[in-house]
């Protein structure tokens, strides 16, 4: 289904002009000639991105992006005000307006389209109702958590790197566990009092807004806030709403510092999905020959999805205790590819965790776990651009 673009102009010529030119590059055209008009479309078309003039009589442009992003209903449709008034004072209004791009009149078609284009996929590589947030927000830092195959440890990596990310770095962090019918924080750590992801998953595309997902986040006892995913295993059929986690993620990313998404083992339709708008993953292995194997397949798959080396990073995990494993060195031979950080095993500790129904971390705030799961925290922090760092 092509993308719907909304433009929002009083003068027809330009309209038509520009309607009939994106029309041609396969876009769908919804065309409004004053800024009522165009906030009752916007409602009522949900387009996938709105071409906003400036200089309109009655309501200008700066005030139609104002409402825009105060109605939770268009408050992340993405806006290019494509006007003529092209002085920096100009752009600075409309950008704190809401604006996410700023194009002057005239110019080139081709410039126009790619635009429209570039908003698109950084919104959410077009699909229904993308979500940005207005410019004076910052997106956050998003990293999946994921491995070869199950009982690795996935989760718990993501639990406590989440937790060590707000307790030592003091890194505001949403943990969620995009695993339907596989969820085990609600039980490890007595979730209650929230929908959590199900929720959402049940709640059609375009009522998912930030305030729906808001809703649906539990805070643990620790501050931590998370998004947790049902125990029940009839919901495992929910993982093919692939569209629901694309703009429950994007909802996410405006909502907080850093979001961990829990991916669980393998590189499902929804991983395969979601992987290339992260910004790193962290790839959990336990230092086995066959998890090795494995691990080394899963990093060539995630390579031939496009993602740079710099982005894929291997914890090993050695969280039991056996004379059969690989040393450190062995396991780095092995796996031909860079070991990031290493954990070394806490049976007793992680034990003592889920009857705390807290973190390890958490559970004993001194030792080698939480110096291990502190490093790494501040290691996620480095790779934040600065922009989105801490203060």
């Amino acid at each position: 289904m092509p993308e719907k673009i909304l433009i929002i102009d009083d003068d027809l010529d330009t309209l038509r002009l520009v309607g009939l030119m994106l029309q041609k590059q396969g876009y769908q055209i919804v065309g409004a000639s004053n800024g009522e008009q165009g906030l009752e479309l916007a409602l009522a078309e949900a387009p996938n991105i709105i071409l906003l003039d400036v200089m309109m009589p009655g309501m200008d442009g700066y005030e139609v992006a104002r409402r825009l992003r105060s109605n939770e209903r268009t408050a992340d449709i993405p806006i290019l005000m494509f006007t003529a008034k092209s002085q920096l004072d100009d752009k600075v209004t409309g950008f704190e307006a809401g604006a996410d791009d700023y194009l002057t009149k005239p110019t080139h078609p081709a410039e126009l389209h790619a635009h429209v284009k570039a908003l698109l996929t950084r919104s959410g590589k077009g699909n229904l109702n993308p979500a940005t947030g207005p410019s004076s927000e910052s997106p956050a830092h998003l990293i999946g958590v994921l491995a070869a195959r199950g009982g690795l440890g996935v989760t718990t990596v993501a639990l406590n790197l989440a937790s060590a990310l707000g307790r030592f770095t003091q890194t505001e962090t949403i943990l969620a566990e995009f695993r339907p019918g596989q969820g085990t924080l609600s039980a490890d750590l007595n979730l209650a009092g929230a929908p959590g992801l199900n929720a959402l998953l049940l709640t059609p595309v375009m009522e998912i807004t930030r305030a729906k997902v808001k809703e649906a986040l539990v805070q643990h006892a620790t501050g931590l806030n998370i998004l947790a995913a049902s125990v029940h295993p009839k919901d495992g059929a929910l993982v093919t709403n692939i569209q629901h986690f694309e703009v429950i993620l994007s909802r996410l990313t405006f909502m907080t510092r850093v979001v961990i998404v829990d991916l669980g083992n393998g590189l499902t339709p929804l991983a395969q999905k979601i992987i290339p708008t992260l910004n790193e993953i962290l790839v959990v292995a336990e230092p086995f020959e066959n998890s090795i194997y494995h691990t080394r397949a899963l990093i060539d798959d995630l390579l031939t999805l496009g993602l740079d080396k710099t982005r894929v990073h291997v914890l090993m995990n050695y969280h039991v205790r056996s004379e059969s494993q690989l040393s450190v060195p062995q396991s780095q031979e092995k796996i031909k590819y860079p070991i990031d950080m290493t954990f070394t095993p806490a049976p007793e500790l992680f034990l003592q965790a889920i009857r705390m129904q807290t973190p390890a971390v958490v559970a004993q705030p001194q030792g080698i776990t939480v110096q291990q799961y502190t490093a790494l925290a501040n290691k996620v922090v480095s790779r934040i651009p600065q922009a989105v760092r801490p203060q």
